[in-house]
């Protein structure tokens, strides 16, 4: 089997949406990924935070960053195992980033270099 990276993109939601929306998409996030774990497809996966972050550019130089104002936000990711791109497509369905509009999940084949 191949591995993939489900990369979950959005707008920056802070501020947005109240903590009960936050626990009921948490709730959905980690009954998907539970799911994909029963089928022993789960690799791994975490939330990416803005706290601290960096930006490291051409030439060294090192800014902080990427800020939530920007038009769209990498929040995280999983790492699944699957046949092929096809079948990664169709278990990304079931993220709970998708429940918000223009929200998407991309999907990327990880480079084996063993």
């Amino acid at each position: 089997m191949k591995e993939f990276a489900l990369i979950f993109r959005h707008p920056n939601a802070t501020g947005k949406v109240s903590p009960e929306q936050m626990q009921q998409w948490m709730k959905i996030q980690n009954d998907w990924v539970g799911s994909i774990a029963a089928q022993n497809k789960f690799v791994s996966g975490t939330g990416l935070l803005f706290d601290d972050a960096k930006v490291v550019h051409h030439k060294g130089i090192i800014t902080n960053g990427p800020f939530g104002d920007i038009k769209e936000t990498l929040g995280g990711f999983i790492i699944v195992k699957a046949e092929n791109a096809d079948e990664a497509a169709e278990m990304a369905k079931g993220a709970a980033v998708l429940v918000g509009d223009g929200n998407t999940v991309e999907v990327r084949e990880i480079l084996r270099t063993r």
